[in-house]
């Protein structure tokens, strides 16, 4: 009995799509691959994707799950065992030595059984039952619990057959780079990297830009931005940038009414990013905001701040309040980073009693009127550091 082990690889909503699902797929599988290396191929398998040695090595599960169970677009990942050999005496051997293999300390089990190829001579119910008596009468102590057992052998029959008993999650969400390119404001706070790991997950490719102020944040600031976008790189590669920004600010600073000034600093700054994005192929721009969080982002301040770009800001976090944006920081790997006691641009320069419900045209003519910011904005996008 010749067995192969490989882990099956399970993807979601990119099955439902019509006649682009393919370029999905294309896409998905060529992340997969570019995360494995060459040491293992990866193939299409009938609504499944599969990772075998690409050599007669022995399958190291630990190293293929770290690499690829983050991947988004993927759902779940099933490390198996498969054979070309589909007759139902080979499967109820091979369902057994799994099962005496991987259920120690297991008292019940289940069965389920799926064909892809409908004209296999036993119908699902049947192949479950086969393989469940034969594995019942050579396993001592176990027993079957179809309602809740310890533990469940799966048995997928395509293009090969298929035996595992574990699904190991996956975030899904669309392949990298299948929905375009978008640029991250990156504060270095909580809720930026939250937002950029939800606009990824919809398939956009990030890239990011973060704001540097010397003297006023220090390196520290800049290193802490770097590491959010190394956690986030675990999910889909993203590129930082760091714009020099004191001369903007120091400028918006000394010509600004005080509760309007971070108003104006978020406008330089969507202005700036605007034209860092429009360099770097970008389609959008992608913010932290969260709707009534701080004083700029009521819907009033909210709208002050767009009318800066004519890219689309997306927000990802609208909706989210402070507690739900902290427990998706703690999952994704970023919050531990992002309370670094060093602070960005933005939070040094917060006033005291800021504005909460701006009026649109007011901040655009106190913009207008500000001679040299054009300028600085142009050089600031020009300079961006890698």
């Amino acid at each position: 009995m010749k067995l192969t082990e490989a882990m099956l690889l399970k993807y979601g909503e990119i099955a439902l799509r019509g006649k682009n699902r393919q370029l999905y797929e294309e896409r998905l599988l060529d992340t997969v691959r570019g995360r494995l290396g060459r040491e293992y191929t990866v193939i299409r398998e009938q609504g499944r994707f599969l990772i075998r040695r690409a050599d007669e090595g022995a399958f190291d599960y630990d190293f293929v799950t770290a690499r690829v169970k983050n991947i988004f677009g993927l759902v779940g990942l099933c490390p198996c065992v498969m054979t070309e050999e589909q007759c139902i005496d080979n499967l109820r051997a091979l369902a057994l030595a799994y099962a005496r293999k991987h259920f120690s300390g297991k008292s019940t089990f289940k069965v389920e059984s799926r064909r892809a190829d409908k004209r296999y001579p036993l119908r699902s119910q049947e192949i479950s039952a086969s393989i469940g008596e034969y594995v019942l009468n050579g396993m001592d102590n176990m027993t079957v619990n179809v309602r809740n057992p310890d533990a469940v052998l799966y048995v997928e029959l395509r293009t090969h057959a298929y035996i595992y008993s574990e699904t190991i999650s996956a975030p899904g969400g669309l392949p990298p780079g299948a929905s375009g390119k978008g640029l991250l404001l990156l504060s270095g706070g909580i809720d930026s990297p939250v937002a950029g790991y939800l606009v990824a997950k919809r398939g956009v490719q990030l890239e990011a830009v973060y704001f540097h102020s010397p003297p006023f944040t220090s390196e520290r600031a800049r290193d802490k931005a770097a590491d959010i976008a190394e956690a986030l790189s675990v999910y889909t590669d993203t590129r930082l940038h760091v714009i020099k920004f004191t001369d903007i600010q120091m400028l918006i600073k000394g010509k600004t009414p005080p509760e309007k000034l971070t108003l104006l600093l978020k406008r330089a700054m969507l202005r700036t990013a605007e034209k860092a994005a429009e360099r770097r192929g970008c389609q959008c721009l992608v913010t932290g905001d969260s709707i009534g969080q701080v004083a700029s982002q009521t819907l009033a301040g909210i709208c002050a701040t767009n009318s800066a770009v004519s890219l689309p800001v997306m927000r990802p976090l609208c909706g989210f309040d402070k507690l739900e944006i902290i427990a998706l920081a703690k999952k994704i790997g970023t919050y531990e980073i992002s309370i670094r006691p060093y602070e960005d641009c933005c939070t040094l320069f917060v006033p005291k009693h800021p504005e909460t419900n701006p009026k649109k045209s007011i901040i655009e003519r106190i913009e207008a009127n500000m001679t040299g910011l054009d300028a600085l904005i142009e050089q600031a996008a020009m300079t961006v550091e890698a």
